[in-house]
């Protein structure tokens, strides 16, 4: 459960970003965005290989 903790506290940390570059058109913040978008994108695949594995060695 330590991994799914981890992405949830990625999306909450990007919230104040998706309201600076959707609303106050921060530019910046859009950055920031597309790198966290990134991290979770890195950590999905992360947790994808890592139930795979898991599934294959217990079956």
């Amino acid at each position: 459960m330590n991994k799914f903790q981890e992405v949830k506290d990625l999306v909450m940390s990007l919230e104040d970003d998706f309201d600076k570059f959707y609303d106050k058109k921060n530019q910046a913040a859009g950055t920031r965005i597309r790198k966290g978008m990134q991290d979770l994108k890195t950590m999905a695949q992360d947790i994808r290989l890592e139930v795979q594995n898991i599934k294959n060695t217990d079956s």
